[in-house]
């Protein structure tokens, strides 16, 4: 019988080695905690081997039969400053057309979490309510990549549907993981999936593809406002319903 690598390195979670399994618990939760959606990035590229690091690390996700559907184009250097500078400017003049349908609303508790994470921003920030000019230019840099050096947009094959979409979300988080474990900031954005045409042109993909997310990442600027906040996260007893009987 096969050996995995966590039964090698911790056991096989009896009370014997309950503190070798806590261990390993405690460092996920950590960079749990510590991971948060930067808004603002310090201009300094992440060295490549830093990056692939990240890559192996959620590649390892898993995904409804194995497919792993994902497929990433990351932009660097050049590529993201001369794809921030044309992106800026198509949002601008074209209506956005996303593969993968916006939610219908945001109804009861997911409005109100919805609600609380846009006025966590605006206050950061200083966008005052009712100023729609300044919320426009606060919107304006999810397409300047709030500043990264470096953009990852991830799409699926079209006919895997709605459990492609899902294996890609399970990726991006453990992406998001992976890099911040690392000293990497990023943000998951589906603004940047909101313009696929524009995807497509630029990083040549496939009509059969359909654009999942973007995600921007980099090294944290520490003084920026808008990376001054954390949003909050419901009580278990909101989210699980036990059924012992």
């Amino acid at each position: 019988m096969m050996t995995s690598y966590w039964q090698a390195v911790v056991g096989h979670g009896n009370a014997n080695n309950g503190n070798s399994n806590s261990e390993h618990y405690d460092v996920l939760n950590n960079v749990l905690r510590e991971r948060y959606s930067c808004r603002g990035f310090l201009s300094d590229c992440v060295p490549r081997a830093t990056i692939e690091r990240i890559l192996v690390a959620a590649q390892q996700t898993a995904s409804w039969c194995n497919a792993q559907p994902w497929q990433i184009a990351i932009l660097t250097g050049a590529a993201t400053i001369r794809t921030r500078e044309r992106l800026l400017e198509y949002v601008q003049n074209v209506r956005s057309q996303p593969d993968l349908a916006w939610p219908l609303g945001y109804q009861g508790v997911y409005q109100e979490r919805r609600r609380e994470c846009g006025l966590q921003l605006y206050s950061a920030v200083g966008v005052a309510r009712g100023d729609t000019r300044a919320a426009e230019q606060q919107r304006l840099k999810n397409f300047r990549f709030f500043g990264a050096p470096h953009v990852a947009i991830v799409s699926t094959d079209q006919t895997l549907g709605t459990y492609g979409a899902v294996d890609c979300g399970a990726y991006v988080a453990n992406f998001a993981l992976a890099a911040r474990s690392l000293g990497v900031a990023a943000i998951a954005q589906a603004a940047l999936a909101a313009y696929p045409a524009f995807w497509r042109k630029q990083l040549g993909l496939s009509e059969d593809r359909l654009v999942v997310c973007g995600i921007s990442f980099g090294y944290e600027d520490p003084q920026h406002p808008a990376n001054g906040f954390r949003t909050s996260r419901a009580e278990i007893a909101q989210v699980v319903n036990w059924i012992d009987d």
